[in-house]
């Protein structure tokens, strides 16, 4: 399946043997029953109640008494410790531990078992609870009212010292936010109590809201209060110093009015989930490192026929409505959409039915989300319970007690995208896959790999990528196969040395799609930024804060696009046509840059290749490498802000040197596939099926290449024209030379000069080839640093006046006639005309 649910705690592994093995240790010791005296059919009582910053996680069961046990699962140690007993039958549904573990807070309601009696104070529904639990010693009661309350301590950065300052967060139905600040002190040794405890301060967070939900990672309060009927998201941030700030609002429009009272994540509401979910709303925040903010919002269902789920991406300033029709729909439908945070990417699935992959980056066009339906084999492997989407990519299945980490399985989007038929599956599927690897870790693995390929060894997915372009080289109609895997891999190759590199760098060669997706329809709209509260930023806000800038005043957007590069290198030709010339100090700075991408791409190569490429001096690739190095140099310098130009012009080396890297390792491994040598590239026979395949995929290489007007690794023209000339019959290598697919390089033309016989065919061959040389002109780089093509017919020439100037030199009285470079040049090409019937 597309999404792999990886488990990091199983209440059933992680916890139940433990308890069996403290019940057993008691009972051998006499002890009797006590809290660790769990039963067989006790295993229904256990169920997660927490799961807190540090990854520690709080679960709660019954003993043979009925007490209510808290327990907690130390995610580093794997350890399990008992944290308290209440002696009193009574249902926990939040808790929560500090992060020194030496208090606890809970919450009980009364048993739901008939004819038990009221263990609680008159008049109260719920028992808020707090208790020293280091050891265990006083117990204050903090509410005891009629309505529910949750519970949730602040977990503050620093944790290498305790802080002498506690708080907690309670969360009332009656829609109140309230921080108690507790104030402890260790007496006698390390006994830990509460000071003051009669009066414990606290403040009013928030009131009058509708819905919340709790970022335990990030310390963050989301809620959502009513406004004139309007719906306005509040956020507010608590900081490792104790402070905390209201950080934005913004409109939503969506209608809570009539949807009740919802917590997300404060604790696991194990009891809501053994209820009908899809009664309820879906909304939920996401965030993600690079300064992303999704609100995803599912309405009550009037109809299960179809189902409608929006995203607003608060980041990009528009919000995207789905809708899709479900078959097969039983009457009785109790499970409804899950919204899940990948990082990149936001999932959105009902089980059974859909499942759509959304990318949080770049949502501007469908053709990057994946959707799949309900035939798909994919869709039944997802789990069909209610998950709760944690901070990160955590997901907690409150109904089994298992917690995941999703992660997305990079061999079930490489088998999508072998298997689909459709062009916008096959793109999303390579972006997801593309993600999955994040390009750079690709390209270093697989070259430390290498000696492993000729092995009957599982190649990598990465590679498996790269065949399966090269096979399907034309099996997408709306897009480039090969144009878009080198641009989104170099994307994501770079993508996290800066956040600003997704405004700056294209991640897809597709600027447009028009074509619908099967199954779904879409409604764009804009919508309201959000009103920043504070004046100053650092870390996400910071980063938040920039992409809301970029998306008020980044009209048009900052992709870079190195046409750039095109007109720059057309300047060039049209100047040097008009005998103009660049400052030395520039052909110097191109040239230079050249040298810096070679350097840095040999530097990563950590393996042999059997691919003669980055071997010659090609100085029509090298000059299109120093443009674009210079051009998006100065791209950057625009646009990135406050860093340093160093920094940048390694980012831009790493960029093209990567971007050059990926050519080569798809040359290199169908190089690889076809177990060709370096005898290839002699002319002794007629190209075999194994070359003229490398010879095809280099074809289609240079094809996506030339429209993007991107450069090649050096010697790829030479190798590319070799191949031609041993696969191609004769007029058609002449149409390829004619229409520019072949290029005449220096070290091409000299080795079929010297490699081919003089036969008939052959000489054939070489007036061919010799009549095609293009015409002798002026360069505005000189022969100290090398030209801008390399034409054998000038080199011919300079020999022949090499010649006449050392004639002149040993006899310069003698009279005789000058050799004209010029006249020479002329016949030659006339008198080869003239016996190709030409």
């Amino acid at each position: 399946m597309a999404l792999r649910l990886v488990a990091d705690f199983d209440l059933g592994k992680d916890v139940l043997p433990w308890l069996r093995a403290q019940r057993a240790v008691s009972e051998a010791s006499g002890a009797g029953s006590g809290g660790a005296d769990v039963l067989e059919n006790d295993y229904e009582s256990l169920h997660v109640l927490n799961v807190e910053r540090n990854g520690n996680i709080i679960y709660t069961y019954k003993d043979d008494k009925g007490n209510v046990v808290f327990g907690l699962y130390d995610c580093q140690t794997r350890q399990n410790e008992l944290l308290y007993t209440f002696e009193k039958d009574l249902q926990v549904f939040s808790c929560s531990v500090n992060s020194e573990r030496t208090l606890l807070a809970a919450s009980l309601v009364q048993s739901t078992k008939e004819g038990k009696r009221n263990e609680l104070q008159p008049g109260s529904k719920c028992l808020t609870l707090l208790v020293e639990i280091h050891p265990v010693n006083n117990v204050k009661v903090l509410k005891a009212v009629d309505s529910y309350i949750w519970v949730q301590f602040l977990y503050p950065h620093i944790e290498s010292h305790p802080l002498p300052e506690n708080h907690l967060l309670l969360i009332s139905e009656e829609k109140y936010i309230e921080q108690f600040r507790i104030h402890v002190a260790q007496e006698d040794g390390n006994r830990v109590v509460i000071k003051n405890s009669g009066h414990l301060p606290r403040d009013r967070i928030a009131e009058d809201f509708v819905w919340a939900q709790w970022d335990m990672s990030e310390q963050r309060l989301y809620y959502i209060d009513l406004k004139k009927s309007r719906s306005i998201l509040k956020c507010i941030q608590f900081y490792a110093d104790e402070s905390y700030n209201l950080m934005f609002e913004v409109p939503l429009d969506i209608s809570l009015s009539n949807s009740g009272f919802k917590l997300v994540n404060f604790g696991c509401d194990y009891h809501q989930y053994r209820d009908k979910f899809s009664k309820h709303l879906t909304l939920c925040v996401f965030t993600n490192h690079t300064g992303s903010l999704c609100v995803c919002y599912s309405p009550k269902c009037a109809s299960w026929g179809q189902i409608t789920y929006s995203v607003f991406y608060i980041h990009k300033g528009h919000s995207k409505t789905f809708t899709t029709s479900l078959e097969n729909v039983g009457s009785h439908m109790t499970k409804g959409i899950t919204f899940l945070n990948l990082d990149y990417y936001v999932a959105v699935y009902l089980p059974g039915h859909f499942f759509h992959l959304l990318n949080v980056q770049h949502p501007d066009l469908i053709c990057h989300n994946l959707f799949l339906t309900g035939n798909n084999e994919m869709i039944d492997m997802l789990p069909h319970c209610p998950l709760q989407s944690l901070s990160g990519s955590l997901v907690l299945d409150c109904c089994s007690g298992k917690l995941y980490r999703a992660l997305l399985s990079q061999s079930s989007l490489l088998q999508l995208l072998q298997n689909t038929c459709l062009d916008c599956e096959k793109m999303a599927a390579l972006h997801c896959a593309l993600y999955c690897g994040q390009g750079a870790q690709f390209l270093e693995a697989q070259w430390r790999q290498r000696a492993d390929l000729n092995t009957n060894r599982v190649l990598s997915d990465f590679l498996k990528i790269i065949q399966w372009i090269s096979e399907n080289v034309s099996a997408c109609h709306s897009f480039d196969l090969i144009q878009e895997f080198i641009i989104a891999s170099s994307y994501w190759s770079v993508y996290s040395e800066t956040s600003n590199m997704d405004k700056l760098l294209p991640h897809s060669s597709v600027l447009t799609w028009n074509t619908e997706i099967p199954g779904i329809t879409l409604v764009t709209e804009d919508i309201a930024l959000p009103l920043m509260k504070v004046l100053s930023f650092k870390g996400y806000w910071e980063k938040l804060n920039s992409n809301l800038e970029y998306v008020k005043y980044a009209k048009p957007h900052f992709h870079y696009n190195n046409s750039v590069v095109r007109r720059e290198w057309h300047n060039l030709i049209s100047e040097e046509k008009t005998g103009k010339r660049r400052s030395a100090a520039y052909v110097r700075n191109i040239l230079d840059n050249a040298v810096k991408v070679i350097s840095n791409l040999e530097a990563r190569n950590l393996g042999p290749r059997l691919t003669p490429l980055l071997q010659e001096e090609d100085s029509h690739q090298r000059l299109l490498m120093g443009l674009m190095v210079s051009e998006l140099k100065d791209h950057f310098l625009r646009h990135l802000q406050g860093v340093e130009k160093k920094k940048i012009e390694q980012m831009v080396l790493d960029y093209i040197s990567k971007l050059l890297d990926l050519i080569c390792h798809i040359v290199e491994t169908n190089w690889r596939k076809h177990n060709l040598h370096s005898w290839v590239l002699h002319f002794n026979s007629r190209g075999s099926a194994a070359e003229f395949a490398v010879f095809h995929i280099m074809t289609r290489i240079l094809e996506a290449t030339n429209s993007l007007f991107l450069p090649l690794p050096p010697g790829f023209h030479t190798l590319h024209t070799i191949l031609g000339v041993q696969c191609l019959p004769l007029h058609n290598l002449l149409h390829c030379i004619d229409s520019g697919v072949l290029l005449l390089t220096e070290t091409a033309v000299i080795r079929l000069m010297k490699d081919l016989d003089n036969t008939e065919k052959n000489e054939k061959l070489k007036f061919s080839i010799i009549v095609r040389l293009p015409p002798p002109r002026n360069s505005m780089i000189n022969k100290s640093s090398f030209s801008v093509e390399f034409l054998p017919l000038n080199y011919f020439i300079e020999i022949l006046t090499d010649i006449e100037s050392s004639n002149q030199a040993l006899y310069p009285f003698e009279g005789h006639d000058n050799v004209d470079a010029e006249f020479v040049e002329e016949a030659a090409l006339k008198h080869t005309a003239m016996l190709l019937g030409l």
